[in-house]
């Protein structure tokens, strides 16, 4: 296919994710939900709490929840380094339940940088959209 790229997501403790085959793939930057597409223009960003989205060229898509991280898309291939990174499909509720509560008493300290906050309230709201589906 011509219009595929290659995505590698990587933590800490393995190699989470490559794909060869790789359509487009949505990351929440800072800059806002970002769609990289083939030929995208070479780019680092960092990422905030959200979700990353992989479209493969059949329209499959996976969804995985990262709190941070940085990106690097070149020469048609996007590297994703994150320090936690998890598939909404396989975790268990409970866990994002105990995630969210732990995120919502940081939000609660009062010694908590103004944007610190703003990012524990994204992850927030992006993990209570999570329990919610």
């Amino acid at each position: 296919m011509n219009n595929v790229f290659k995505v590698e997501i990587i933590n800490p403790e393995k190699s989470f994710l490559s794909k060869e085959d790789v359509a487009e793939v949505v990351v929440p930057a800072f800059e806002g939900d970002m769609g990289i597409l083939k030929d995208h223009i070479s780019i680092i960003s960092f990422l905030k709490p959200g979700l990353v989205k992989v479209i493969d060229t059949a329209s499959n898509d996976e969804t995985y929840y990262v709190e941070d991280g940085i990106i690097e898309f070149k020469n048609n291939c996007l590297s994703i380094l994150t320090s936690n990174i998890f598939d909404i499909k396989k975790i268990d509720k409970n866990k994002v339940r105990d995630i969210l509560a732990k995120a919502e008493q940081e939000y609660q300290n009062q010694e908590i940088s103004d944007e610190a906050k703003y990012l524990v309230n994204h992850k927030i709201e992006v993990l209570k959209s999570l329990t919610l589906n």
